[in-house]
């Protein structure tokens, strides 16, 4: 099939629109049309007939069970057989038997014994196979050693569906080696405001791209609308997240999208019609409100919108227990969001007291018999296309047989080609590039070698922090790429992080850019790159003043205002986020071993690139468009005049307006880690571990472990379990870089929420705003936390104007110290400096 990129969908999709006032915030009525999706699905009686006696044989339990789906952090083998759910997944920081570097041998062995326990109707009386869907973001992402592409951000920079249908079927491949089902890909997000944490998820900020690029991705995975359909290695794909993720105000994750219909149609739903086009099984839901009602438990959307108007036939899914913000639910029930229209609810840990209530909602009448039919009808739908009751168990299906699949040479090359369609170059003063392969090249910059940086967010791991290069053992770093072509050509490579060299050479390739992050851990506030410490940019500075010309390759989720950086460089491209195959780099910037140039650069921009550190919502086609770079701009070796491609030196003035510190609270770690905060661990024998990553255990590996947990969001608080005897052992929320502390802070609260998993076997010390020794508040938490009822979360507040520190600190390392030396168990979220402690807290007062 010829893949030709379709850029007309408000022309050619929408022309029977209705233009009528925007849906009001309590509204529920529609107010523009929303053209059904022309897809080549048909229905098949033989399927429906099939499904007729299915539900007619199953036990409300049974029906209940198969919209249930439990992650496998939680979910035992023996819960599975016990409740014979429909489905379960995999969380982006979760791997069979908890093994992070499990090998694809060990994950289709985990599949085997998910699938028995499912058909064995011993316990619940069901055979139905279960499904296991895993986020397969950019390849198989979680799984170590598998082939990663590019994230989606650079995948829209190459304007190519031919590359997206391929790498849609290379994904799935390596998908059906290790025996699952489902993935929850491709995103289809349309991002807005370049601060939101999930832009790279995006192929780009308009909808042209993201509708081009759907089609193709759904059929490389799940295979042509024909006897191609879900066969052989074909997967069931998930267009994700409906509808207006990528629109929300602030670029604030789950936040409200704040739009009329026509833009949340024609922006925002661009890719869903073409997905369902293509025979999409299965869409998520999306955490996102709009117009301040939650998506999830919008009936409009997901019925009326998505399933009656726009004609898609598949199942809706739910994000990671996103029904719990929907009005009414909690996390162990949800009425409201099936009655909506989800179909299946994604509820990780909660999924036993989730079964029994949504049960027992079902016998109340509160979710309609038919509501209940309709879901797992849908659910049961996709599955039997897909063929789960003649497939067999996971290791013995025809493609499960390819374990050669699985990181296969090909995909590597994929993925390299992908990468080198990726690279936008920006800049190019002089034509620095492309280098002579046999020059003697300084490589520099702390992403040079790093894979994990290269790769980004859900990579082995869900926000990729804690990963190093031996988490990729079949990927090659961007050093290693130009290390390998330079001395193969006569040059020489030397790696130096801080650019410091041996000789001096004759040019420095300077690989920058941002830390991994993923979803709402990656919002950002500001727009400049590195606002708070600019320490890449005093080393291209200084490589610049020793008169030697710099090359940088800046590693981004995002466009960002990087003025400084282009003045101290002679040319930068934008590479994104690669990936696996850092060589690809090097096949653009390097010339052969006979000086001919081996790649042009082709990619172009999707996403506009700033020209002022505040241009937050910069997009094509606004009224007021004034970018550094415009959309689709992307220079090439092609362009010959110089002074198309002379950039001249750049404003360096900031506009942006530092967030304001309202006096009322002041985050430390709420949702996640505030800019410039990290957590640390230490024991009686080991000094202070600084911790860049969800878990950890002390230096001595036993006293003080930590563990995310989650309270309102996905891994929002850390578990401490303490198992000391005898010696102290300390969790400290440190500051980066120590804090002055001024009569303002003085004046606050601490305040923190706590759940206690675990009594305290000896005293446990709070201390808060520590400088070494000395602290601006000490005190005991037992007094508080010893009445509370264990697994239950509480509020505390600790006012820090309290007289009685002989030396009061000036400056603070640590916000909060938990210190004890007996086996004690506590969580913590929220934690944030406010002015007014809240009614509900429980204070520890000055006199404790």
């Amino acid at each position: 099939m010829s893949f030709v990129p379709h850029f007309a969908i408000g022309k050619t999709l929408f022309l029977c629109s209705v233009l009528l006032p925007a849906r009001g915030i309590a509204a529920d009525i529609p107010q523009v049309s929303w053209p059904k999706a022309h897809s080549a699905r048909q229905p098949d009686a033989a399927i429906e007939r099939q499904l007729d006696a299915l539900l007619a044989k199953m036990t409300l339990e049974q029906k209940v069970a198969q919209i249930v789906q439990p992650e496998i952090g939680y979910l035992s083998v023996e819960q599975m057989r016990q409740y014979g759910f429909g489905s379960y997944l995999n969380g982006g920081n979760t791997a069979p038997y908890g093994q992070k570097q499990a090998d694809a041998k060990t994950w289709l062995k985990y599949a085997d014994e998910m699938y028995a326990a499912s058909v064995d109707s011993s316990l619940d009386g069901s055979s139905i196979p279960t499904l296991w869907g895993t986020d397969a973001m950019h390849g198989h992402s979680n799984v170590f050693g598998a082939t990663l592409f590019p994230h989606n951000i650079g995948l829209g920079a190459a304007r190519d569906a031919y590359l997206i249908h391929r790498i849609g079927q290379a994904t799935a491949k390596e998908v059906a080696a290790t025996g699952i089902e489902w993935m929850f890909a491709p995103t289809v997000a349309v991002a807005r405001d370049d601060r939101w944490g999930r832009t790279f998820e995006s192929y780009a900020e308009d909808p042209e791209i993201v509708a081009a690029y759907a089609g193709p991705m759904v059929t490389g995975i799940q295979g042509e609308n024909g006897d191609d359909f879900l066969r052989f290695y074909h997967r069931i794909a998930t267009a994700k997240h409906f509808i207006g993720d990528g629109g929300t105000g602030n670029g604030i994750d789950r936040g409200d999208t704040v739009t009329d219909e026509q833009s949340l149609r024609d922006i925002h739903a661009a890719g869903y019609y073409k997905a369902i086009a293509a025979g999409v099984q299965s869409v998520m839901a999306s955490f996102n409100s709009w117009n301040g009602k939650r998506v999830h438990g919008d009936h409009y959307l997901l019925t009326e919108v998505l399933k009656q108007q726009m004609g898609f036939d598949g199942f809706v899914i739910s994000d990671w227990n996103a029904h719990k913000f929907v009005d009414g639910c909690d996390l162990e029930q949800c009425a409201a969001a099936f009655n909506a229209g989800v179909d299946v609810m994604m509820v990780p840990e909660h999924f036993e007291a989730f079964y029994h209530n949504t049960l027992r909602q079902v016998k109340e009448g509160v979710i309609p018999t038919a509501r209940l039919d309709d879901a797992v009808r849908r659910f049961l739908r996709a599955k039997i296309r897909w063929g789960v009751f003649e497939r067999g168990k996971p290791s013995a299906r025809p493609e499960s047989r390819h374990p050669e699949w699985f990181n296969a040479p090909e995909h590597r090359e994929l993925a390299r080609e992908a990468v080198r369609k990726s690279l936008v170059l920006l800049k190019n003063n002089n034509h620095i590039l492309p280098i002579s392969a046999k020059s003697r090249v300084l490589i520099a910059g702390d992403g040079a070698d790093n894979i994990a940086k290269q790769a980004g967010g859900w990579s082995v791991s869900w926000q990729g922090t804690d990963n190093t290069n031996a988490d990729f053992p079949n990927a090659t770093s961007i050093y290693a790429g130009l290390r390998q072509q330079i001395e193969a050509a006569g040059g020489s490579a030397e790696l130096s992080e801080d650019g410091r060299y041996i000789d001096k050479p004759d040019v420095a390739i300077v690989v920058i850019g941002e830390a991994p992050y993923a979803e709402w851990f990656g919002d950002i506030q500001q727009l400049e790159y590195q606002h708070a410490d600019k320490r890449d940019l005093v080393l291209l500075q200084r490589l610049k003043q020793q008169n030697i010309p710099v090359v940088t390759v800046f590693l981004s989720g995002r466009p960002l205002w990087v003025n400084k950086e282009l003045n101290a460089s002679d040319a930068f491209v934008a590479a994104w986020l690669p990936g696996s195959e850092g060589q690809g780099i090097a096949d653009v910037l390097l010339t052969d071993s006979g000086g001919a140039i081996q790649y042009d650069f082709t990619g172009k921009l999707s996403f506009s690139w700033p020209k002022y550190d505040d241009q937050y919502l910069l997009n094509i086609n606004d009224k007021l468009y004034d970018p550094l770079f415009a959309y689709g701009f992307g220079l090439s070796y092609a362009d010959h005049n110089a002074e198309s491609q002379a950039l001249a030196p750049l404003s360096e003035m900031t506009r942006a307006v530092p967030p304001h510190d309202s006096g009322e609270q002041l985050p430390l770690f709420v949702r996640n880690l505030a800019e410039g905060m990290v957590w640390a661990l230490s024991d009686s024998s080991t000094k202070q571990q600084a911790i860049n990553a969800p878990s950890a255990v002390s230096g001595d590996g036993e006293s003080l472990s930590m563990q995310s947990v989650n309270l309102a969001y996905q891994e929002d608080g850390r578990k401490f379990v303490w198992q000391s005897r005898g010696a102290n052992a300390t969790a400290s929320l440190k500051y980066i870089r120590a804090q002055a502390l001024s009569p303002a802070i003085r004046d606050k609260f601490l305040q923190l929420k706590v759940r206690l998993d675990q009594a305290a076997a000896a005293d446990v010390s709070i201390e808060l705003m520590c400088q070494q020794t000395s602290c601006l508040r000490s005190g005991s938490i037992l007094p508080l936390v010893s009445g509370l009822a264990l697994g239950q979360w509480h509020t505390l507040a600790i006012p820090l104007h309290c007289d009685g520190a002989p030396n009061r600190p000036q400056v603070a390392e640590d916000a909060l110290r938990l210190t004890t030396k007996q086996q004690f168990s506590l969580a913590v979220a929220d934690i944030a400096l406010v002015k007014t402690a809240a009614p509900s807290a429980l204070v520890l007062d000055c006199g404790q």
